[in-house]
């Protein structure tokens, strides 16, 4: 996936009611961003931070810029919660994503279960599977990326939704995206959502699959990267 236009630097001077960030580019000049990000970004947020903008010269919308990267020393992180989608689209399209190579059918955001959209259901390559993806970048001990980085009711209804998905006859898979540089193991942050690590063990135990990925990011785009371990 590359970014539609090339990426700026700039220095975040602080992120607040959640979906806003004031930076300072490198000229001097004080900008507002749209964070597409409604999680808690712990760790990810720090005044002071080198980050990365993508310009938007859309006159539609309100703010020109949106903030894409988190640059830590030689590393990146993408902040961006509607990226991982994408990502993992063109993956699935281009048949980058080992044990799934053979669907060849790919929808996007279909309605499932009681009240429930799947991020991608995948046909014709044998038992429908129903994937949903979740972006790890919450790190509190590199090498381990934890999920989630705050409590999410969503999170655990779309464990249950995938297990019933397995109950039905069908394959159900729950990827975890590693949007940052730094690591290559997945876990599960139960001290955070008890909740949520209760829902991942009821769902494995009825035969939710599980896959972990990392990523190459660069200010010019993000790619799929090699498998991960869980680590549960």
């Amino acid at each position: 996936m590359n970014f539609a236009t090339p990426l700026i630097p700039a220095t975040l001077i602080r992120r607040y009611k959640r979906f806003l960030a004031d930076c300072l580019l490198g000229d001097g000049t004080e900008v507002t961003a749209h964070v597409a990000n409604p999680g808690a970004m712990t760790g990810t947020a720090i005044p002071g931070s080198r980050i990365w903008l993508e310009p938007n010269y859309n006159p539609r919308t309100k703010l020109d810029y949106g903030w894409r990267l988190l640059e830590l020393d030689k590393d990146f992180v993408c902040v961006d919660t509607s990226l991982p989608n994408r990502i993992v689209g063109e993956g699935l399209q281009s048949g980058c994503v080992p044990g799934l190579e053979a669907y060849h059918d790919i929808k996007a955001e279909v309605k499932y279960a009681e009240a429930s959209r799947v991020d991608f259901l995948l046909t014709g390559g044998g038992p429908d599977l129903y994937l949903e993806v979740k972006s790890a970048n919450f790190c509190r001990t590199a090498p381990l990326v934890e999920f989630p980085d705050s409590k999410t009711l969503r999170g655990a209804r779309h464990m249950a939704d995938l297990a019933q998905m397995v109950g039905q006859g069908h394959r159900a898979m729950v990827f975890y995206l590693i949007t940052r540089t730094d690591c290559t193991r997945v876990g599960v942050a139960r001290d955070i959502d008890p909740g949520y690590g209760a829902a991942f063990d009821a769902a494995r135990a009825a035969g939710v699959e599980v896959l972990a990925m990392d990523t190459i990011i660069t200010p010019q785009g993000i790619a799929l990267g090699q498998v991960r371990p869980l680590v549960a």
